[in-house]
């Protein structure tokens, strides 16, 4: 795919009102922010409870009051900003025991959401029955006996029967350190110019991160999407659009070592961008050694006499003749070029392989969003984040999720993080910035999601969705119940 001066540009461009919140009538359910009164959560999981044990009365008035706090969800959203409000949600080995996923859509539908962004695929597996997964992940659902429960398919009928839309969340260039350790997976792997792939550099060893430009990467990543798309879910969101975080020193790349072009596909996929021999050559030579010399200008010239300036995909060469410049005139602004054509290859593989991955999601008219760091774009000097994320240059057609996570204990780091996005996103744009939080408390150095979202909607009224991050910090012990409970 070919890229455009523009994305070079791009590379390098870089209190609160309380709210006039819906007040509910005196007989309604549900109270400011949609949530759910006490009284009715707790009928809601008597009722719940009781048709757990098989009282035929009880299931039967459960699935009614299902059905009326759904109805009142979506009266309450209609009229209450955000109209949507959604919970960023894993699922665990144990949540396949009775009653599990009706409890913990009930508790999201209590706290006034109306969608569901539910992790598919991360840590190197993939939330498919293992019966029926034709992928090269396992699946997180690897209990004896187990085989044939599908998970993703049962929380997407449980949220829906709620009213709730619920999303398929997903990692993308990072495929799990299971991918790692198959041996005919090896060259899909990145590597940086120091030899490295990303479980040296990343804290965490279910982080490893993949070449974008691989083809194997890509059939692998395809087949895992289309196998979630077969469940139908309401839509899909990819998360992990970048390369690895670093730490330190090494969190801006500054030279060409530091990205992660070294291997094959990438590295042909940038030599495929020479537009002539000697350009060629020198994409080779920059490669090789980081930099190229006048020396290197010079012996290239002398190779390929028959060609004018090197050139490359995007390269504007200055209007001077060639005879009046000397190789030590050129050699600043080639490496200048040659180093912006690396980083710009390197994000575009990125913007390539989200294209590939909501591909089917598009042919069947299900949305597809982008997850990402406002800041995972920005430079330092003459340096980039490490994580190379070109979110400024995600279409339109995606919806972006911005993950405005900043911490400084009150909103003032929070709004300009969205206030960021606002500003670069074009017309037509679906931006839901994620929060992330707890309601009616301080968490991690936050200020409530209360706090958050009364100075989110000052900034951008219009804004019509915004998430939470996570189910688990809300409901911390039942998270903790089910990630560690024994499956019975």
């Amino acid at each position: 795919m070919l890229f455009s001066r523009r994305l070079f540009a791009a590379v390098f461009s870089s209190i609160f009102l309380i709210p006039n919140f819906e007040i509910q009538p005196a007989g309604a359910q549900v109270t400011e922010f949609c949530q759910l009164s006490a009284v009715a959560t707790q009928a809601k999981e008597n009722l719940r409870l009781s048709a757990l044990k098989g009282n035929k009365d009880a299931q039967s008035s459960y699935q009614q009051l299902l059905q009326k706090h759904a109805q009142e969800l979506q009266n309450c959203r209609s009229r209450t900003w955000p109209n949507i409000q959604a919970l960023w949600l894993r699922l665990y080995p144990c949540d396949i025991q009775p009653g599990a996923i009706d409890n913990i859509m009930d508790r999201i539908v209590n706290r006034g959401y109306n969608q569901v962004y539910l992790e598919v695929f991360y840590d190197g597996q993939v939330l498919l029955p293992a019966a029926a997964n034709p992928t090269v992940w396992p699946s997180v659902i690897r209990t004896p006996g187990a085989e044939n429960i599908d998970l993703l398919a049962t929380a997407i009928q449980k949220g829906r029967q709620r009213g709730l839309k619920v999303y398929a969340w997903m990692f993308t260039n990072n495929f799990g350190y299971t991918y790692a350790q198959r041996p005919d997976r090896e060259g899909a792997i990145a590597r940086n110019g120091k030899g490295q792939t990303s479980l040296y550099v990343v804290d965490g060893s279910s982080q490893v991160f993949i070449d974008p430009y691989n083809m194997q990467a890509k059939r692998d990543y395809f087949q895992m999407v289309q196998e979630v798309l077969r469940r139908r879910p309401d839509g899909l969101l990819f998360d992990y659009v970048r390369y690895p975080r670093q730490t330190g020193g090494n969190s801006i790349a500054t030279k060409v070592s530091d990205l992660w072009l070294y291997s094959q596909a990438t590295q042909e996929a940038l030599l495929r961008r020479a537009q002539n021999y000697k350009g060629l050559e020198l994409i080779r030579r920059f490669l090789r050694k980081g930099y190229v010399t006048a020396a290197d200008i010079g012996e290239v010239d002398k190779l390929y006499p028959q060609e004018g300036e090197p050139m490359w995909q995007g390269r504007i060469p200055p209007p001077a003749p060639k005879s009046i410049l000397t190789p030590a005139d050129r050699q600043p602004s080639l490496q200048i070029e040659l180093w912006q054509l690396s980083v710009a290859h390197a994000m575009q593989g990125i913007l390539d392989f989200v294209a590939v991955a909501s591909y089917p999601a598009q042919q069947l008219g299900i949305p597809s969003g982008v997850v990402f760091f406002p800041d995972g774009n920005q430079t330092v000097g003459q340096g980039y984040d490490s994580r190379l994320q070109p979110w400024d240059r995600f279409p339109s057609s995606l919806q972006w999720h911005p993950m405005s996570y900043a911490t400084c204990g009150n909103v003032s780091c929070i709004v300009p993080q969205v206030q960021r996005v606002l500003s670069v996103a074009q017309p037509g744009t679906q931006v839901i910035p994620a929060l992330a939080g707890n309601w009616g408390k301080s968490v991690s150095n936050r200020p409530p999601l209360e706090l958050q979202m009364q100075a989110l909607r000052k900034l951008a009224p219009q804004l019509k969705g915004v998430s939470h991050f996570a189910y688990s910090w809300q409901f911390p012990q039942n998270d903790s119940d089910r990630k560690f409970c024994r499956v019975q």
